[in-house]
């Protein structure tokens, strides 16, 4: 039989599963190896430089020459200064103060950098910190220096397809009666609240606006009209790297875009843990470096676990295999392989890659892109 490997989705009931949490700049790590901790707890922290601001036409307002302005600075270089505070001023003729300029900062922070070459002053505003949480329930399993640590922790892991928002976490609601359900306002209550709400084939804009306003942490569902998309975050998302939008909570998408119903095997997990804590992040990148959205739900006792890591690979893809398309035209359509050509073929583009051939459930045959499909895998 031929194979092919290509990654897919892990709906995995119980794994060990490992999260890297890791500092942007080099800080420091406030925990220590085998402190068990909750999701928002603080690992490490450090501080992000401020923002560079620049004042210009300094001299013309002194009435000097470039190479004259540290002679009208009353602050030195790295000294901290508020808003307002003066920070140069002219010497006015015979002294008379009312020709006196004076030039105050314009932000809270420190003077950077002071130009003989240009006359401008330069302004550091204070650095910004930066805190990182553990993100899920678990043991700190490894240290990295000045950087962060590395969680371990047995759970329940889904990847979705897709997803906006980033990290959050809650306990799960089940609102969704079947996999077909569709969320919409009237099934969202106050119970809601710092919840993370699971729907069935689709939500609905306007049950995303009921979950926000009742204080929902997160959204899982199979599917979400593009439209809808578009409404709640004010433009199309494109391709970019998703997991920063400011929409006020976190959805997960684990089928496609339109109405589609849950997994079945998703279904009955989400089900299964329904009241039980879960980690989330929306974070999608479809291209080069994949990134999926998921779902954590660590387990909080023993139970059988297979242990395996959440990137494990599998040994490849073969006939009858059940895959999902990741990207346009098809995105989100479910099929079966029923043919691996070994041979190249030219599609719109006119580039030669690999395919393959998938029987979408109404029967329909096309062939695709490898690097546009992705196993689902148990």
């Amino acid at each position: 039989m031929a194979h092919a490997y290509t990654p897919g989705l892990r709906v995995t009931r119980s794994t060990v599963l490992q999260k890297e949490r890791i500092l942007p700049l080099k800080g420091d790590v406030v925990v220590k190896e085998g402190d068990v901790l909750t999701s928002d707890v603080v690992v490490a922290r450090t501080d992000l430089p401020g923002s560079v601001k620049v004042l210009k036409n300094v001299v013309n307002l002194l009435g000097c020459d470039p190479d004259e302005i540290h002679d009208y600075m009353l602050v030195k270089t790295g000294e901290p200064i508020k808003k307002g505070d003066i920070i140069a001023q002219n010497k006015p003729f015979l002294g008379l103060t009312f020709l006196r300029t004076r030039i105050p900062s314009p932000v809270d922070g420190t003077v950077e950098k002071v130009s003989e070459i240009t006359g401008q002053i330069l302004f550091r505003e204070p650095p910004i910190p930066v805190e990182m949480v553990a993100y899920i329930d678990g043991k700190v399993v490894e240290i990295v220096p000045k950087e962060g640590v590395v969680m371990e922790t047995t759970a329940t892991f889904i990847q979705g397809i897709f997803g906006v928002g980033g990290e959050s976490w809650g306990d799960l609601i089940m609102v969704a009666t079947s996999p077909d359900d569709v969320l919409t306002p009237d099934q969202i209550t106050p119970a809601v609240k710092d919840k993370i709400v699971v729907g069935g084939s689709l939500i609905t804009y306007e049950a995303f606006e009921a979950a926000k306003k009742h204080g929902a942490r997160g959204i899982i569902s199979g599917g979400l009209n593009d439209s809808d998309l578009r409404k709640l975050l004010g433009f199309d998302i494109g391709v970019a790297i998703t997991g920063h939008e400011k929409i006020g909570l976190t959805i997960i998408v684990t089928e496609g875009f339109g109405e589609i119903a849950m997994a079945e095997k998703t279904f009955k997990l989400l089900k299964e843990r329904n009241g039980h804590k879960a980690s989330i992040n929306g974070a999608t990148q479809i291209r080069a470096g994949v990134i999926r959205p998921e779902i954590v739900i660590p387990w909080d006792g023993d139970v059988d676990v297979s242990i395996e890591s959440a990137d494990a690979e599998r040994g490849g893809m073969g006939i009858g295999d059940p895959v999902r398309i990741i990207r346009a035209p098809y995105f989100g359509v479910i099929g079966e392989v029923t043919e691996l050509p070994s041979e190249l073929h030219i599609v719109e583009s006119g580039t030669k890659v690999r395919v393959l051939k998938v029987k979408f459930k109404d029967g329909k045959e096309f062939l695709v892109p490898r690097a546009n499909v992705e196993i689902i895998e148990d």
